[in-house]
């Protein structure tokens, strides 16, 4: 069962706490991977807490729980959500161990401020247009994102799935008007599922793990837009040498097979 951090409400001060409810109030909530709650004395000493891309959920949870298996007494702790407000907390002091983003950019957030080293590249991820599985709305390629009839949801620019999904539109010379921009992927898919658009475009492995509730499509303009992903332990972790070898996890065989199966590419 996961469950929420309950240190965010005394380690970090009132004002960045609700600018990260803000941030993040449409993504997937602090979990960890084992069922060990959480001290409310704060972290314990074989604890790490890995920040990650709201897309990497369902993969660095499995993969966390064989870090757990590998590591007895080890617990790791997760913040799922959009890479942006990820890397704004990580610089504005939240303790994270570890920093795992949807691209380059949100990456280069933490580096640029000395608080991580050379990231590594681990996988790759493209977009496809996501409808509700009778799409009601027949969309079968990018150009019918164009229609006004059909409702559109995206991710907003700030965040790699908004920025990949613009980057996307205007290899095809297409301007899309959006009914809803959402603050990460999974948020920006749940419309689909609820049936309130009738399509978005999302990452490929986020259709994937929807389980058959929404269908994906593939357009030759997601080629231009793939997003790397990097990761990298960060120079004031708490837990210097679990970072380093959850990091050394999820570049392993293991790692990269975990990944695979849910439809991420080799970096």
């Amino acid at each position: 069962m996961f469950r929420r951090l309950s240190r965010w409400s005394i380690a970090l001060p009132v004002a960045f706490a609700l600018a990260g409810l803000a941030g993040c109030g449409s993504g997937a909530p602090a979990t960890s991977a084992s069922s060990a709650p959480a001290s409310s004395a704060g972290r314990g000493a074989g604890e790490v807490t890995v920040f990650a891309a709201a897309s990497l959920t369902g993969t660095f949870t499995e993969l966390g729980k064989s870090f757990e298996n590998a590591h007895p007494g080890t617990t790791v702790r997760f913040n799922f959500g959009s890479s942006a407000t990820l890397a704004q907390q990580i610089v504005q002091g939240a303790p994270a161990d570890v920093f795992a983003a949807a691209s380059p950019a949100t990456m280069k957030t933490v580096t640029d401020a000395s608080l991580a080293g050379a990231p590594a590249t681990f996988v790759r991820n493209k977009l496809q247009i996501a409808v509700p599985a009778a799409n009601p709305a027949k969309v079968d390629e990018l150009k019918d994102l164009a229609d006004p009839a059909v409702k559109v949801a995206l991710c907003a620019e700030q965040v790699p799935c908004g920025a990949a999904a613009v980057k996307a539109l205007g290899a095809a010379g297409l301007k899309v008007t959006p009914v809803t921009l959402e603050q990460d992927v999974k948020a920006t898919l749940t419309k689909v599922q609820l049936g309130e658009v009738d399509a978005a475009l999302v990452y490929r492995t986020d259709v994937i793990a929807s389980g058959g509730k929404v269908t994906g499509i593939d357009f030759p303009e997601a080629a231009q837009a793939i997003n790397d992903y990097p990761i990298a332990a960060l120079t004031r972790a708490p837990a210097g040498d679990l970072a380093k070898q959850f990091v050394d996890l999820v570049l392993s065989q293991q790692g990269k097979d975990v990944l695979a199966k849910a439809g991420f590419e080799a970096a």
